[in-house]
This record gives C-alpha cells, structure tokens and sequence, in this order.
C-alpha cells in the first residue's frame, strides 16, 4: 500500500492529472446546454492538463480509450461491473442490482452509495505502530491505464482479473469520480462531444484562437485520432500538426457527397461535364496495403478486415503496388446468378463466427472508384482524373476487384439514360463527380465535387433519408412503457447541429419497439443536447447518435421544425410528412453522416407542390 501511494505521488510529480479535476469538468460540461459553453470547459480543461497526459484526457472525453480504428472495447458486461461495485462497497449484487433498476444508470448508483459510505479506500491501517491512510487519490493515467489492461485482458481467468482491476479504481473513488469512471466503461458518457467541437477547443487552448482550426482539422483528416493529435499540439505545436501525413494502415477520414434530384441541376453544378458512376448498395471499404498486410476499414473507421478474408486476399493479388490506400464499394453477388444482393444481404458477413460459412453464402465483388496514396506519394490533392487514372494504372484486371462503372457525361439525356441502367443493374442510382481541375478528395466533408442521384425523388419524396434520433415521446394505449414516437433530425455540418425535421412513430414493429429503448437508453440526458436545434419538448433527449432510415411523402414546409427555418420561408422550417421507419438502423453511419440539411433544402426545392403542416 505504501509503495502505491508512493507511485500515485510520483505520478502527479511527472504531470499527472486529478481524475477527480476531470470528473468535476464532466459534470460541468453534462450540465451545460450551450455549446459555446462547452468549448469554454473543453478549452479550460486541456489548458489544465499536463502536456503528457493530454491524449488520455482527450480519449477519456470521448467516451474511448484508443482511436476508433484500433477496435479497442472495454469488454465488461454490466453484470460484471456490478460485481465489482458490489464488491468494492462490500455489500450484495442484488442490492446494486435494486438500485438500477430504479435509477436506470450504473454510475449514479456508485454515486449514491459512495456518497452515503464515504469515500470506500479511506480506512485505517496500522502499519509498524503508524496509522496511515490506505486511500490514494485516482489519477488520470491510472484509470487509464487500468482500463487499458482491463480492454485488453483475455483468456482463461481475464473476468475475475477485470473486476479485480476495477474494484480497485472504485475503493478510491469519490462519489464523483465513480459516477463518470463507471458511465465510460459501459459507453453512457453522455457528453455528446462532437469531433469538431474537441477541435475547435484544441485549437483555441493550444494556439489562442480558431484561426488554426483548419491545419488542424485537416490533419486529423488525414490522422483521425484525437488524442494523437492533441498530444503533437501540445507537445510540438502547430509545426508538428503541420507535418502528419496519410500513413498506410491509418484511415483518412472518408469524402462524403451532396444530393441533387434533377440532371440539369446536377451538371450545372459541377461545370456542365461529369463522370457519372454506379452507386453500388453495399459497403464501403476504405483497403490499405502494405506489402502483404491488409486492412479494411468502413465508412465509420472500423477495421472490418475480420470479416472479408476474400477482399484481402483480393486486394492483396490485384493491386500492383507495394503500398497503397483505395476506396471502394463491398457488394453482395448472389452465387448463381451473379446478380448483385441488397445492404442487407451483405451485413450477414458482419459476425465474429462462422465467417468461412458466410463466404460462401453471401461472396463478394468489389468495385473501386478512388485511389488517395501510392508508394510514398498522396494524391488527395489531385483532381478525380488523376486519381482515376493511377488507380486504373495499379490494378490488375480481374473479375472480382473492379473500376466501378463509369461515364463521363455531357448533357442531362444521357445523365437519365445512365442512371436508368444502373438502376436496372441493381445500383441504388449513380454518383455524379466533378473532373474539374480542382475536384480533390474533400477528406470527412461534403461538397458540390460529388453529387449523389438516387432513386427518383424528383418529384415526391420516394428517397429515404437518414435522420438521428434526438428525443422520443412516451408511447400511450398498446405503446405503453416504451416509446410511442421518436424525435428526428438533420445535421447541420457548417453550424454543427442537429435540427428537428419530424416525429417519426409508423414503421415500428413489436420487436423494434422492445429493442428502442435498449439502443437508445445509453444515450439518454436529462435535458436537451447543446447540439439539438428543436422546438418542440420532448418526454426523453438523448445525445445524437443513433441513425435511422426514415421515408415519406413529401417534404413540407412547417413551423414546427428547426430544420432550414427561416430560409425558405420567414417562420417556418422543414418537415418530412408522414415519416416512416423503413426498418433500417444505420449503425454504419455517424451521426455527422446523416442527412443534411442542404440535402433536404435541395429535395425540397425539386418537389413540384409544397403545403403547409
């Protein structure tokens, strides 16, 4: 015991920081419904911290203790984690179990029960004649780091392990502190901290303004992974953040698309010339190759090489260069006709088992459509027909690695006539891509360089959207006990907000409404998010993070919603009439993926009648 006090004292010597300072921060920020405010705090704390501590403290406030691509979860069940509370409080699982089931969060448990008990390590210890107090002050790096040994403990033995190693983080914890430590395990943070927001904070508290923002945005762009770096921020300063580079087996953030309904609309956007390619409905997949290693990332950054054994080896045999990164679409081919197969089809492959089975009951073909670095030299940078051109260059022909199919198109008759076929081919509809002189790779943003064409919403609103759940209503009659309506929104990517554009409660079935509320308590908060634009109250908020596919029957204008208010008519905003879930979770899209709000703007606009709700 003396020798951990000893190494706790040492740990704050070296730059360490109280966990306890970060708790309070939290409570702060889960308070707040400015998000001004939130910078503040953000702002505040990194200021605070110890340079060597900073990505600790920056993946903490995410919620995560690595980058998303690394894969690393915490891996305890809430059973496990009461375990360990009970155990650190030495009273029984039931009587934590109790508890839960009336407050609904684990963490607000350990706060209560910490609260009435005291601070649980604070005991006495008679030591050679001398009392000293057993109880060490937790610190940044040693919940981090314990939590780190916990993610990665496996095997014979590693659950009793994980809950050893988390009773003792809990016996010297301070109501405060267990609350936050235990809400990150099981991924309840509930902050809502956007990667922008995080940005925006860095660049304040290490350069004094946001004038960086950019530099520094577009190095996580290339590099996501915020505790990297907020760590050469604050260690090297702008000159390091200037000097990181795409580096294979690391994901670039993914270039995203607007949408436009109308050809003409389209070709005038992008310069009256475009290539126009497939839009596949599958899985995007972001391939890196170092010599023979491969990996797989999706839109998301997950690394997602487990479950296509067949695109590495693809990847691996086709590509003719030592290193490179390409992007491209998974697609489902149904094994006797040849024929392309639904999303849905292709997520049977997404298991941790019988993946070998899976191959041979759901193959793949992969169709490629970018090319962002070769052999030491980024082409981000470099117009679509370069990029194009090198990609054709590097891979070899074949009939299962392939350029999707493309067209450079003139004129809006042929712009349909091509859409047509792809979606006679089983293509969602196509890609229109600018091939001007400055139609870079827009890393983790949308722009007018690509342009999507869907599925006739021309006239009518018969395209889905993907909107995010921001808050729910109670569910009355046969909806009573789960939620009888869900509160939707778009993003806003210039203002970073999520702005209310329905309430969706058709298109449930019996199952979904039982599983609502297990997939959307985590992200339950006592109060509207800073980030949701609504004027509407709903019974629940939640922090933006779940997204589902919503269709209707048209978008209208109304004074009910947040979204595009003011812009297309004083007063009044937009909203989806007569929304209906489709049945699809989009957990393959970040909230910062869904919908925006220019895209509704632009369906809107081709819309022939508008009215009033």
């Amino acid at each position: 015991m003396v020798e951990d006090k000893k190494l706790g004292k040492d740990n704050m010597e070296k730059g360490d920081l109280e966990y306890l300072v970060l708790a309070e921060f939290y409570q702060k920020i889960e308070e707040t419904s400015s998000r001004i405010a939130m910078t503040d705090l953000l702002v505040a704390l990194f200021k605070q911290t110890p340079s060597n501590v900073i990505d600790k403290v920056v993946y903490l406030t995410q919620g995560k203790l690595r980058p998303d691509y690394e894969g690393v979860e915490l891996g305890i069940a809430e059973r496990l984690m009461m375990r360990a509370l009970a155990l650190a409080l030495g009273t029984s699982v039931k009587n934590i179990e109790n508890e839960l089931k009336r407050i609904g969060d684990l963490g607000q448990v350990a706060q209560i029960f910490i609260s009435k008990r005291g601070r649980v390590g604070s005991i006495i210890d008679f030591l050679g004649g001398e009392i000293k107090d057993a109880q060490r002050k937790l610190t940044v790096s040693r919940i981090y780091d314990t939590l780190l040994r916990i993610a990665r403990a496996s095997g014979e033995g590693s659950q009793d392990l994980k809950v050893s190693l988390l009773v003792s983080l809990l016996r010297d914890s301070s109501p405060l502190e267990a609350k936050y430590l235990l809400r990150t395990i099981s991924g309840k943070l509930r902050l809502g901290i956007a990667d922008m927001t995080l940005l925006d904070a860095l660049s304040i508290a290490f350069t004094g303004s946001k004038n960086a923002r950019d530099v520094i945005e577009r190095a996580y762009n290339v590099h996501p992974d915020m505790g990297y770096i907020a760590k050469v921020l604050a260690t090297e300063g702008l000159d390091g953040v200037k000097k990181i580079r795409i580096t294979v087996g690391i994901p670039v953030l993914p270039m995203l698309a607007e949408r436009l309904s109308k050809p003409e609309e389209i070709l005038d956007k992008l310069g009256g010339t475009c290539m126009a390619e497939y839009k596949y409905d599958g899985e995007r997949v972001q391939a890196h190759k170092a010599n023979q290693k491969i990996v797989l990332f999706s839109r998301r950054l997950e690394n997602i090489t487990h479950h296509y054994p067949d695109v590495m080896d693809l990847v691996k045999k086709y590509i003719r260069a030592r290193e490179a990164i390409v992007e491209g679409e998974i697609v489902a081919i149904d094994p006797d006709t040849g024929d392309m197969l639904p999303f849905q089809d292709l997520m049977h492959r997404r298991r941790k088992y019988g993946v070998k089975e899976a191959m041979e009951m759901y193959p793949v073909n992969v169709y490629l459509f970018d090319l962002l670095y070769v052999d030491g030299e980024e082409y981000i940078d470099k117009p679509l027909i370069v990029r194009r051109k090198k990609l054709e260059e590097i891979l070899e022909p074949n009939n299962k690695l392939r350029i999707a199919t493309y067209k450079i198109i003139d004129n809006s008759k042929d712009l349909v006539v091509f859409f047509e076929q792809a979606v006679s081919e089983g293509c969602e509809g196509i890609m229109c891509k600018s091939i001007q002189s400055n139609a870079i790779y827009q890393m983790g943003a949308r722009g007018w360089l690509w342009i999507k064409y869907k599925r006739d919403y021309r006239y009518e609103m018969t395209d889905t959207v993907d909107l995010v759940v921001v808050g729910a209503f109670h569910g009355k009659g046969r909806r009573a006990g789960t939620y009888g309506a869900l509160l939707m929104a778009a993003y806003s990517p210039s203002e970073d907000v999520f702005k209310t554009v329905c309430k969706v409660g058709s298109g449930f079935t019996d199952e979904d409404l039982k599983k609502l509320p297990e997939i959307l308590d985590p992200y339950k908060i006592p109060h509207k998010h800073p980030r949701v634009i609504s004027k509407l109250e709903a019974d629940v908020w939640f922090v933006p993070a779940v997204v589902l596919e919503i269709i209707g029957a048209e978008l209208t204008l109304s004074p009910l919603h947040t979204c595009a208010l003011g812009i297309i008519e004083e007063g009044v905003g937009l909203a989806v009439r007569f929304p209906r879930f489709t049945g699809r979770y989009r957990f393959d899209k970040n909230p910062e993926q869904a919908t925006t709000e220019k895209e509704l703007i632009e369906m809107y606009r081709s819309q022939k009648k508008t009215t009033v709700v």
